[in-house]
Formats: structure tokens, C-alpha cells, sequence
């Protein structure tokens, strides 16, 4: 069985607008949208990533609520694990890797260019909170 990198997303909600960052970095994926998280490390678990790359890229503290059932492939030997999260504590703003944020309402979703590898794992997380389930990520 071939080892696979896991990199995790949070689906961050306030007042029921999702967090979007718009990639600076790298090169090819500049000026693209995603949900903004990162690689898991060795030892940790994918929530305690989560948090971690949250804190680092946004500088925000977060506590994950859910898994979002499904993970998405990246490249050969990645995968998209996504969470909903609840905002603790800050005001995000783009530190790493990330040169602007915005939060979208539920019908501003297809407003910004998405990677296609979120594109799923987005229209995952909507249709989630359309159904209601996962209610406990809402402020």
C-alpha cells in the first residue's frame, strides 16, 4: 500500500458566508480560490493541522466541528480532506501563501474562480448546509 499525504481544508462560517482565500502562491495556482488549510504533518492528527494552518495562513484560531464526508484527489498521492470549522477568536487576514480573503454568501459560491480541486469539496459543504447537517458550524 503506497503512503498518501493528506491535506486538510477548513469550511470556516460566520454568520453564514464561507471563507474563501485567493492563492498567491505558487505560481500556478495564483489568483485561483480555495478553502484554506494545508498538508497534515507526521504525528499529527487532521484536525490539530487544520488549526495549526488556519493559525499560520489566516492568523485565526478555529475549532473543527465536522468532517465533511468524501476526500477529493490533488495530485498523484494527495488528497482533500475538508472540515467545518467555527471561528474562535481573530480577524483573518491573508498571511501566507494567500494575497486576498473573502466571505461568500450561499449564492456568491460560484463568484470566484475555485481550484478544481475544491470544486467538489465546496459544492459538498453547500449542499450539506442546505440539507442542514452539520448546523452546529453556523454562528
Amino acid at each position: 500500500m503506497t503512503d498518501r499525504v493528506v491535506v486538510v481544508a477548513g469550511a470556516v462560517y460566520e454568520e453564514g458566508r464561507l471563507l474563501a482565500a485567493r492563492r498567491s502562491a505558487p505560481e500556478e495556482l495564483a489568483g485561483r480560490w480555495e478553502l484554506p488549510g494545508g498538508k497534515v504533518e507526521p504525528g499529527e492528527r487532521p484536525e490539530q493541522a487544520l488549526v495549526r494552518e488556519l493559525r499560520e495562513e489566516l492568523g485565526i484560531e478555529t475549532e473543527p466541528v465536522e468532517r465533511v464526508p468524501g476526500e477529493w484527489p490533488l495530485r498523484p498521492g494527495y488528497v482533500l480532506q475538508v472540515w467545518t470549522a467555527r471561528l474562535v477568536s481573530g480577524e483573518p487576514e491573508p498571511l501566507q501563501d494567500h494575497d486576498a480573503l473573502r466571505w461568500l454568501a450561499p449564492d456568491e459560491l460560484d463568484a470566484v474562480d475555485w481550484l478544481d480541486q475544491d470544486r467538489p469539496a465546496v459544492a459538498a459543504c453547500a449542499r450539506r448546509r442546505r440539507e442542514g447537517v452539520g448546523e452546529s458550524a453556523r454562528r
